[in-house]
């Protein structure tokens, strides 16, 4: 099989990957809780190469995690509001604060420095509006640092996915 250099997590150590390791990552992603025998058997290896290839891959960085998705709406968490905020000062300092503060809050699920109008793109999951309005007023704009936001409440989920085009 050809194989495919790709950068690992280290820049200095290139990982080489072939087409079992993207058939792994790939059948990982849509169930994380595969025995290695029911692994192997999906992408065509024997329970030990397919073992060796999995743990190789964790060491490298390719798989850095496993987790549960859960049904946010059994959890009191249904709502998804982005918010877009911008912060008073441009400089290493109110931005790395801002960083700090965000990953605290417990809503907050993603958080990423963007370009454009505004500065970072908050994703956050709480139980309805009335839940939003708390967060919003006594924990986000509360952070130092904070100028303004906008808020976009989802009112339809189309697609939610963690899985990456391997």
């Amino acid at each position: 099989m050809p194989q495919i250099n790709l950068i690992g997590l280290d820049p200095n150590v290139e990982a080489m990957i072939d087409n079992y390791d993207r058939k792994i990552l790939r059948a990982l992603q849509r169930d994380g809780r595969l025995s290695y025998t029911e692994l192997g058997k999906l992408v065509g290896l024997t329970t030990t190469p397919c073992i060796e290839r999995v743990r190789k891959l964790e060491r490298q960085g390719y798989i850095t995690d496993y987790s549960a998705n859960l049904d946010p709406k059994k959890l009191e968490t249904g709502l998804i509001v982005f918010v877009q905020i911008s912060l008073s000062r441009s400089g290493q300092h109110s931005f790395s604060m801002f960083r700090d503060a965000i990953k605290a809050l417990p809503e907050v699920q993603e958080c990423h420095l963007v370009t454009g109008h505004f500065d970072f793109l908050v994703k956050a999951r709480v139980k309805d509006m009335t839940a939003y309005r708390d967060f919003l007023e006594n924990h986000l704009l509360t952070v130092k640092g904070v100028k303004d936001s906008t808020s976009i409440a989802v009112m339809e989920t189309v697609k939610e996915t963690m899985q990456i085009p391997i």
